[in-house]
């Protein structure tokens, strides 16, 4: 039996797979709505056999969009723009999910498809950040250090966030606390040097995290809750394994109810050593560590790799980007590769499964 072709429980739903998508950034939303390119772009997977298909890190307010041209659900427009990409995603068999992100001092940067780096001028159409400490990241504005009013009205917009998630369909939901963006801007002392009450010790820089878990889950009660972390700055004095370790337990106890296990994104100056899963230490090192169920990502890329990680008890699903990109069908094409008998191939496809 192929651990993963198995089914994976999640707090009353089921994914039939542990074959998952990742969140990727598109950005090819106006005034951060969804278009057709979405809608395409994501259900493609869930008839590609995908067990969950994670929409891509969707601002929780304006402010906090990575780029001008990235999703959000921060108003009405854009939950009703959600809701048929996600019925679209749920016909297919698959769980959709949705990753509810702000950027902080990442924010109000051009997109990769526009050719340009850096932050986007005021009259360009870009706007202040906001980060833990008024430290920029490396060739971007600096960001305004927040207050405590401001550190409030964030959780309450992830709360919002989450609200509109659900009632847009969304079966699971993602809090995005990796990459650099705000919520790990505050986990790392090297972008958090606050002397208040969300700045120095661990537990007070994981605060906020452990404010908008509670907060979501309030939103959210039925919905199984995921936090990404980066276990990794990949950089001297930086947020590591061990803490994050810590930290996916206190969340667990919050309401959490898996962690999606990356890493980088902090720090321009970082030192990342890629191979070929080269993440998934780092997703073994929180399952067993916090005994709370992970999934691994990073190179991930055929059949027989992913199932080894998960064999090897290193991971309860596998996360994939780029394959996904490259072949849409990965879970279908995996399923014949390890020789797995499926139930859920599209029939118009049927003709192909033998080949």
């Amino acid at each position: 039996m192929s651990l993963l072709f198995s089914p994976l429980p999640l707090r009353g739903l089921t994914a039939r797979n542990r074959l998952w998508v990742a969140p990727m950034c598109q950005y090819s939303a106006v005034a951060g709505v969804p278009q057709e390119w979405h809608h395409t772009h994501l259900a493609q997977f869930a008839s590609g056999g995908a067990g969950i298909v994670m929409a891509e890190a969707t601002a929780v307010s304006a402010e906090g969009r990575i780029s001008p041209d990235d999703t959000g659900l921060w108003n009405d427009a854009q939950r009703d723009a959600w809701a048929p990409i996600v019925s679209a995603i749920r016909a297919r068999g698959a769980l959709a999910g949705v990753q509810l992100a702000h950027a902080g001092r990442k924010a109000s940067t051009w997109s990769p498809l526009s050719g340009h780096r850096g932050s986007v001028p005021h009259d360009a159409g870009g706007w202040p950040t906001v980060a833990p400490s008024a430290i920029a990241f490396d060739g971007f504005a600096a960001p305004h250090a927040m207050d405590t009013a401001a550190i409030d009205a964030v959780v309450e917009d992830f709360a919002a966030a989450a609200r509109r998630a659900v009632q847009a369909g969304f079966q699971v939901l993602e809090i995005h606390a990796a990459h650099g963006y705000l919520l790990h801007q505050f986990l790392s002392p090297l972008s958090n040097l606050r002397a208040d009450e969300y700045g120095g010790p661990l537990p007070d820089r994981a605060r906020l995290l452990l404010r908008i878990v509670e907060r979501v889950r309030d939103a959210a009660p039925d919905a199984p809750i995921f936090v990404r972390f980066s276990a990794s700055d990949w950089a001297e004095g930086g947020w590591d394994v061990a803490e994050t370790t810590t930290v996916a337990a206190w969340a667990a106890e919050r309401g959490a109810d898996f962690f999606d296990i990356s890493s980088g994104g902090l720090v321009a100056h970082q030192k990342v050593l890629t191979a070929p899963g080269y993440q998934v230490g780092f997703a073994a090192h929180v399952r067993r560590g916090a005994g709370v169920p992970v999934s691994a990502v990073g190179l991930i890329t055929d059949a027989a790799q992913a199932e080894d990680v998960l064999t090897a008890g290193d991971a309860d699903a596998v996360m994939a980007g780029r394959e996904w990109l490259r072949d849409p069908h990965f879970a279908l094409r995996a399923a014949s590769e390890l020789g797995v008998e499926i139930d859920y191939w599209p029939k118009q496809y049927l003709r192909a499964r033998a080949a």
